[in-house]
C-alpha cells in the first residue's frame, strides 16, 4: 500500500493554497460557480472524466483503476455560509457577508488532493473511485438534488466515504463511529394567533406572547420527560417575532426552530408531542396555533463494516493519533442521502488547536482550523478508498 501520509504531506503546499483561495472567495449554496470551475479545471488537468452542472454547480470525476472492481464514492462539499468573517486572517473572505465558517473550503481542497493521490496509483486500483464535489450542503438540499439528478448512477457506488474537519475535537484525534453519527434535522415554523389589545387592558385581548412563552417552556419537556434518557433528541426554539411597540399586545407571534434526532421512532415521538404541545398549550391560553415541520436531512448512519474498515485504516496509517469509536453529534449532514442505501462511513478529523486560538466552533465568524489536518484527512480518505479497491 502506498505511503499516503508521506505523499499527502508532499502535496501540503498545493492543498493549503487551494484551501486559502477557496476561503478568500466563498460562495453560497448553488452559487459555487468559481469554486466548481477550479475543481473541474484541476480534475481535467489530471486527465479524468469530469462531469459538471449536476445540481447546478456539482462536479463529478471518475478515476478508473487498472483492474475491474467495485465503485467507491468519495464526497466533498463546497458551499459557504451567510456569515461576516471576523478572523482577521490575510486569507479572510473577500466576499462581504459570506464566509467559509464550517470547513468546506478545506473539504474541497482535500478532495482535489485525494484526486492527485489516487490518480497516481490508479493502475493499482481494482475498481473505480467516483469523486463527488457537492454544492449546497448547508440546509439547501444539495445532496438530495444530486441524487435526484443521477449522481448515484452510471456507475452506481458500492461504498461511500465522506469526512468533516472538526473543530469540536483537537488536531490529532479521529472519530469513526458505527451506527448513527450525525442527527436527522428538521426546521419548524409556528404561528400563534390571539387577539390584539392595548397593553394597559390585557383582559380585552388574547395574548399570543404569553402563550408563546408557555409553549417554549413546555416544548423543553419533550426531551426531558418523553424521550428515553439513553436516547437523544433536541428541540430548540431559535427565533421569535411578535409585537412592534411597548404598549400594544400583538395579534400573533411567530417562532422558528430546529428538531434533531437519530432514531425514526424518536423522531415520530417528538413530532407527536410537538403538535400536542403547540396546539394544546396555545388553546389553554385562548389562542390558536398552526405549525409546519420541514425535513432537511435524515440521520447519517455509518455501516458497521465500513466503520470498522475506516477504523482499521486509521490505526494503520495514523498509529499515534487518538481514535474515538463512539463519537456522535446532533449536527446534521445531507451526506445521509448518498448513504441511504449504500454502505458508507462518515468520519471526523480533529482540527482545533487551543494554543493557536483555532478553537472557535463551526458557523462562528471567527472559525478557522489547524491546516495540518488537511494532508492527514486527504491521506486517510485516499487510503480508505484504495483499501476497498485492493
Amino acid at each position: 500500500m502506498p505511503d499516503f501520509i508521506q505523499e499527502a504531506e508532499a502535496l501540503f503546499a498545493y492543498t493549503r493554497a487551494l484551501r486559502r483561495d477557496f476561503h478568500m472567495h466563498p460562495e453560497l449554496g448553488f452559487q459555487e460557480v468559481r469554486t466548481a470551475g477550479i475543481v473541474a479545471k484541476e480534475l481535467n488537468q489530471l486527465g479524468l472524466e469530469v462531469s459538471t452542472g449536476i445540481a447546478e454547480t456539482g462536479v463529478v470525476a471518475m478515476i478508473e483503476g487498472g483492474k475491474p472492481g467495485p465503485v467507491v464514492l468519495c464526497r466533498f462539499d463546497m458551499d459557504a455560509l451567510p456569515i461576516t468573517e471576523e478572523t482577521g486572517k490575510d486569507y479572510a473572505s473577500t466576499n462581504p457577508g459570506v464566509m467559509h465558517a464550517c470547513g468546506h473550503d478545506g473539504h474541497t481542497a482535500i478532495g482535489l488532493t485525494v484526486a492527485h493521490l489516487l490518480h497516481q496509483h490508479r493502475e493499482d486500483l481494482a475498481g473505480t473511485v467516483k469523486l463527488v464535489f457537492q454544492p449546497a450542503e448547508e440546509g439547501l438540499g444539495g445532496a438530495e438534488r444530486m441524487v435526484k439528478e443521477g449522481v448515484l448512477e452510471g456507475p452506481r457506488p458500492d461504498y461511500s466515504l465522506s469526512l468533516h474537519l472538526w473543530n469540536e475535537k483537537p488536531y490529532g484525534l479521529i472519530g469513526v463511529t458505527p451506527g448513527p453519527a450525525m442527527a436527522a434535522a428538521e426546521s419548524f415554523e409556528i404561528t400563534i394567533t390571539g387577539k390584539g389589545a392595548h397593553g394597559a387592558s390585557p383582559h380585552q385581548g388574547l395574548d399570543p406572547i404569553l402563550a408563546a412563552a408557555q409553549v417554549i417552556t413546555a416544548l423543553q419537556s419533550i426531551v426531558s420527560r418523553n424521550v428515553r434518557p439513553l436516547e437523544a433528541a433536541v428541540v430548540s426554539v431559535t427565533a421569535i417575532e411578535g409585537g412592534t411597540t411597548h404598549n400594544v399586545i400583538p395579534p400573533d407571534v411567530k417562532m422558528k426552530g430546529t428538531i434533531r434526532s437519530y432514531l425514526p421512532e424518536v423522531r415520530e415521538l417528538v413530532h407527536r408531542r410537538f403538535g400536542e404541545i403547540v396546539k394544546g398549550v396555545s388553546a389553554s391560553m385562548g389562542c390558536e396555533a398552526e405549525y409546519v415541520i420541514f425535513d432537511i436531512t435524515p440521520a447519517v448512519v455509518n455501516d458497521a463494516g465500513m466503520a470498522a474498515h475506516v477504523q482499521g485504516v486509521v490505526q494503520r496509517l495514523l498509529p499515534a493519533d487518538g481514535l474515538e469509536t463512539d463519537y456522535r453529534t446532533m449536527g446534521a449532514e445531507d451526506m445521509a442521502y448518498m448513504m441511504d442505501d449504500i454502505p458508507g462511513c462518515y468520519f471526523f478529523v480533529g482540527s482545533a488547536n487551543d494554543e493557536q486560538g483555532l478553537n472557535y466552533g463551526h458557523h462562528h465568524p471567527k472559525f478557522d482550523f489547524d491546516e495540518r489536518a488537511l494532508p492527514k484527512a486527504a491521506a486517510l480518505m485516499a487510503a480508505a478508498a484504495a483499501d476497498l479497491l485492493k
